[in-house]
């Protein structure tokens, strides 16, 4: 027996922002389905899970609306009333509204035709498809009025509201790097480690790595070590929040040095153990640690003791 599978039935105005909500809750973990006549509801529900659900069934938004194949608003308010009382497939309903005037102007901006109105004037089209949807209005227990929404604000509505537990957190990742060997692909915030007193210029330490205590110790008697270290702690705690609140679904953290195998190794191990205490569940990589040492990619200078 599957676990109970929750099913949000999104319709509204075309225009209003049906696209966007879908999205966002895909983003959020959704299974999301648009213009899949209410008929094949059923056969979708029984359908086998997709692959990685281990064995439960991921919330479902379906969108239906005017475009939709066998559309009756009639029928969906039925088995939305169905779905109230089926303890496996609860359905809920999100009518999406928006006043004529901000419609026509969408329409008129993205030069698109309404679909009820290929031939005439998109204010035509919006009139019979409001009359259409009237039934779904009223039966809807949410709904949102979009008329002031950006599509940005929207997507932040629909997360805030729809997140629950199930969100799907940003994933978080932490990689150590040499920028000998170039930048790492996609990296969104990048720190730069060569400040640090290099331990490559240590016969004792050369062969050691980031993740080995003495060549660790080495780069923490640095005395600027503490206080940038801790700065990009406090830095990536103030704006992780703010990247997952956005919605952004990846944040890559790069970490580099010279070499890649000293001390953005060591900073980037750390960093993660603090966004790890911060409740984060950052994924960590050392792109070049397998690399051998080469004094030719090296800064040449005396370490200082």
């Amino acid at each position: 027996m599957t676990a109970p599978q929750d099913v949000l039935i999104v319709t509204g105005l075309s225009g209003a922002g049906k696209s966007t909500v879908l999205k966002t809750l895909e983003d959020l973990g959704w299974e999301t389905v648009d213009n899949l006549p209410l008929t094949l509801l059923d056969r979708l529900l029984d359908a086998p899970l997709p692959i990685g659900a281990d064995g439960r069934r991921p919330r479902l938004a379906l969108g239906l609306g005017a475009g939709t194949r066998d559309f009756d608003p009639q029928r969906v308010v039925e088995r939305v009333a169905q779905g109230q009382g089926d303890d496996r497939d609860p359905i809920g309903l999100l009518f999406l509204d928006c006043t004529d005037a901000e419609l026509e102007r969408r329409y008129a901006e993205t030069r698109r035709r309404h679909p009820m109105a290929p031939d005439r004037p998109a204010r035509d089209g919006i009139a019979r498809e409001r009359d259409l949807l009237a039934p779904l209005r009223e039966a809807a227990p949410r709904r949102i009025d979009t008329s002031t929404l950006s599509a940005h604000d929207l997507a932040q509505e629909i997360r805030i509201t729809f997140s629950g537990d199930s969100a799907a957190e940003t994933v978080v990742s932490v990689t150590s790097f040499g920028f000998a060997r170039g930048l790492p692909r996609g990296a969104d915030l990048v720190f730069d480690m060569r400040f640090l007193r290099n331990p490559h210029w240590v016969p004792a330490l050369k062969p050691g790595t980031g993740l080995d205590a003495d060549v660790a110790a080495y780069i923490a008697e640095d005395p600027a070590y503490e206080p940038a270290v801790s700065r990009i702690e406090d830095l990536l705690a103030l704006l992780l929040p703010r990247y997952a609140a956005e919605g952004k679904a990846y944040v890559s953290i790069a970490i580099g040095c010279t070499g890649g195998r000293h001390r953005s190794v060591h900073v980037a191990e750390r960093i993660a153990r603090s966004l790890c205490d911060a409740g984060f569940s950052p994924t960590v990589g050392h792109r070049d640690l397998g690399a051998a040492p080469q004094d030719s990619l090296e800064c040449r200078r005396s370490p200082s003791r």
